[in-house]
């Protein structure tokens, strides 16, 4: 009898999974809400990174690690999206060494604008991060728009990212 019924509760699991909708969206409780605002020290920099500095535009905001291998995966896009100037990319190092991050950096190329250090993880916690990489897209109102969690490929980009975006300045399109 409990075998019987351990086959039948994996049956019915199966059937649940298998016709679930994608599975690889993990919905966010912060879409269209306010971006959580922070302050944190800033890599590379005597000054701390304010959040609130990137109202009134767009923003790509990349929680990474060099620990992370995701976050190497999706490196080159990062670079990608930052030579297209389309919207600065704020990262958001998070629970990794300083010294780590910045060999990182200087190896693989620095997509970033700006690199926020969550050495504690607290900040990735508000943000409801579930691990690295995700990436958030915040509209010039400070909402976020879009959550993308895995690494970020050109197709990924394309299809859910820069459908979002306002048309580039002078380009026509209204």
């Amino acid at each position: 009898l409990p075998l019987g019924v351990f086959a039948l509760l994996v049956v019915v699991l199966a059937i649940g999974v298998s016709r679930a909708p994608d599975k690889s969206v993990i919905p966010s409780a912060l879409l269209d809400r306010p971006a959580p605002q922070f302050v944190l020290p800033q890599l590379g920099s005597a000054t701390d990174f304010d959040s609130r500095r990137m109202q009134g535009q767009w923003y790509l905001l990349n929680v990474w690690g060099t620990w992370c291998v995701g976050c190497r995966t999706e490196h080159d896009m990062l670079l990608e999206i930052q030579q297209q100037g389309r919207l600065p990319i704020v990262g958001l190092n998070w629970k990794d060494e300083d010294g780590a991050a910045v060999q990182w950096l200087q190896e693989l190329g620095n997509p970033y604008a700006h690199v926020a250090l969550d050495r504690d993880g607290r900040v990735a916690i508000d943000w409801g991060v579930y691990g690295a990489p995700e990436s958030f897209l915040i509209d010039p109102a400070g909402v976020v728009v879009y959550k993308h969690v895995g690494p970020l490929t050109a197709e990924v980009w394309q299809r859910e990212f820069l459908t979002r975006l306002p048309p580039p300045a002078g380009d026509g399109s209204a």
